[in-house]
């Protein structure tokens, strides 16, 4: 196949400041998610700290639907989850918290940016997303697992 040569190289624009920004902060809590989930996975596969359910039982309970799940386990729905962080089955979930919460941290690394540049429509769109996504992952919703 015959390319043409002399046709002009289509321009691609380069990335702008806050798509820089939002990438390197992405990338770097990434990392350190990933990092400390692998940790706490460890900890968790050794039992230190102690789970509030044993390893070697968790297959008995793998067959039951969520409801039924956290009646037999005794465990709440929604937030409940941070006041078992001390037992390392409940530790595994800081790390998931962690990097489901990096939208937010992203967005929040590129708000002044676009206050500096006086970009007031995306900074205000921004702000929302955030406000959107604590809102959600807040509970006060009463929607899905909350």
């Amino acid at each position: 196949m015959e390319t043409d040569e002399s046709a002009a190289p289509v321009a691609t624009p380069g990335a702008s400041i806050e798509q820089k920004r939002y990438g390197a902060v992405l990338n770097m809590m990434m990392k350190i998610g990933f990092v400390i989930l692998v940790i706490t996975f460890i900890l968790y596969l050794t039992g230190m700290p102690k789970p509030s359910i044993p390893v070697e039982d968790v297959s008995a309970n793998w067959s039951l639907k969520v409801d039924d799940y956290l009646e037999v386990t005794g465990i709440e729905k929604g937030w409940s989850w941070t006041k078992h962080l001390g037992q390392s089955d409940f530790l595994t979930f800081a790390p998931i918290a962690f990097l489901s919460s990096i939208t937010v941290l992203c967005y929040l690394s590129i708000m002044p940016i676009l206050l500096k540049r006086k970009d007031y429509v995306f900074c205000t769109i921004a702000f929302l997303e955030v406000m959107i996504l604590v809102l959600a992952a807040s509970g006060l919703l009463k929607t899905g697992g909350h």
